[in-house]
């Protein structure tokens, strides 16, 4: 099937002090967040002097998908939109238009089911198609990823360089970005019973673990945002790594598993919390590097495109389905990853 090029989709990221708070006005716009959880998040952000590297790094991402691309003897374009910062998706896709473009791919970054991680993509599809108008693009999504061969090698070799790092005995510890125990319950078709995003998640941890050969290995949780009485996704990465000491543990590799580039959360987080907490226990840590800049990273999401462009058969490791793919923001199944509701106050 003909395409005329591939939109990278983001979450998007400040690139300067001046940035950060209407990007975060941007990320939380509709949720009823109190100006002061802002004024707190903005102080990490500041810290790295108002710039995260998530935008940088889906550049260099990019360049590398072009590289790829033009080796393999793929015409395809690449252009860059984000939902939160800019480029703006709705700026980019006017732009394509202009361009006379009308048939595109999307790679949105993010390997998981769910709201946050695919559906809210769908959305950010829809959102920029009518804000363009009648004439925009169409926009197929492309599917998830998390456990493509190359996304599973990629961590494996990054969790093996790691581990060398350390003592022997070091503990494996994969993390996520968590989510709100009900969003998660919504997480795919109700045919599956919900649970798709932590479920996913927990198979791409048990095949780099399989594919490292460690047999015992924790999958925790990060960068909870909401209120208190909220149930999320748990343990925290900073408890967990205080309960391993507990254990005995004196060395942790943790590994982002959620994540496929080092963006403020994942450097926060883990390079900054997680890391001085095991510090102060005199624990060992070792952060995993993310993907993105692996030059197996590229490879993967030019297969991905060349499953629509050449009908290139989809590789996975797993028995979840292929799920994700879709077009002009349409779900892929109803009532999949609906966001979650929130409780009456």
């Amino acid at each position: 099937m003909s395409f005329d090029a591939l939109l990278w989709l983001s979450f998007g990221g400040p690139e300067g002090p001046a940035d950060v708070r209407p990007f975060l006005e941007n990320v939380t716009r509709g949720r009823g967040v109190p100006p002061e959880r802002l004024d707190e998040v903005e102080k990490h952000y500041q810290h790295f002097g108002g710039v995260s590297p998530i935008n940088r790094l889906n550049r260099e991402a990019i360049a590398a998908v072009e590289a790829e691309l033009a080796g393999q003897g793929v015409r395809l374009p690449v252009y860059f939109g984000n939902r939160n910062w800019h480029p703006m998706a709705e700026d980019t896709l006017g732009k394509m238009l202009a361009d006379g473009v009308q048939r595109v791919l999307v790679f949105p970054t993010s390997a998981y089911g769910g709201y946050s991680a695919c559906r809210q993509y769908d959305e950010d599809i829809a959102r920029v198609r009518e804000a363009v108008g009648p004439n925009a693009p169409e926009l197929v999504k492309l599917r998830q990823f998390f456990d493509h061969p190359l996304f599973i090698e990629s961590f494996a070799d990054a969790v093996r360089a790691s581990l060398a790092t350390l003592p022997d005995g070091a503990r494996l510890v994969f993390t996520a970005h968590s989510v709100p125990v009900s969003a998660d319950k919504a997480a795919g078709p109700p045919s599956e019973g919900g649970g798709r995003y932590s479920k996913q998640v927990a198979e791409a941890s048990r095949l780099v673990a399989e594919a490292v050969g460690v047999a015992e290995y924790d999958v925790v949780w990060q960068s909870r945002s909401g209120p208190p009485q909220i149930p999320w996704l748990d343990p925290d990465i900073v408890d967990h790594i205080e309960a391993l000491h507990g254990q005995g543990v004196t060395a942790v590799a943790v590994c982002p598993i959620g994540f496929v580039s080092d963006h403020l959360e994942v450097i926060w987080d883990l390079d900054n919390e997680a890391a001085e907490k095991a510090g102060e226990l005199g624990m060992a840590f070792a952060r995993v590097a993310t993907p993105n800049s692996d030059p197996r990273f590229a490879r993967l999401v030019v297969e991905l495109i060349r499953e629509h462009t050449d009908g290139v058969e989809p590789r996975k490791l797993s028995a979840f389905p292929a799920a994700g793919c879709t077009i002009n923001g349409a779900p892929c199944a109803p009532l999949c990853c609906e966001p979650a509701k929130r409780p009456a106050r």
